[in-house]
């Protein structure tokens, strides 16, 4: 029996991607960099490696935060079960 109730977030292969394509991105501007001063073709990969390294970006702010709500809310629930336990099972004192 699994013990959450709330099952949803991105798998490993998403995390995987992710920071993959963040890399490969900035790679790919460094390496248009070097060649700034040649023709049109360069500065159309230099165009395209930036917009690339900007997606990626954002995928993996979207992958961070998506993983810190999922353990904001697991701890949430573990939270809430463990008050409940205990207001049902321990005594007050002076009881």
């Amino acid at each position: 029996m699994n013990s959450y109730i709330f099952e949803a977030g991105n798998t490993r292969a998403f995390y995987t991607m992710a920071w993959i394509g963040l890399i490969i991105s900035f790679l790919g501007m460094a390496i248009g960099l070097a060649y700034l001063n040649a023709d049109f073709a360069v500065k159309g990969f230099l165009g395209m490696s930036y917009l690339f390294s900007v997606i990626s970006c954002f995928t993996v702010a979207k992958v961070v935060r998506d993983k810190h709500e999922l353990e904001k809310f697991i701890n949430k629930v573990e939270n809430a079960k463990t008050e409940k336990f205990l207001s049902e099972n321990v005594n007050p004192i002076g009881a």
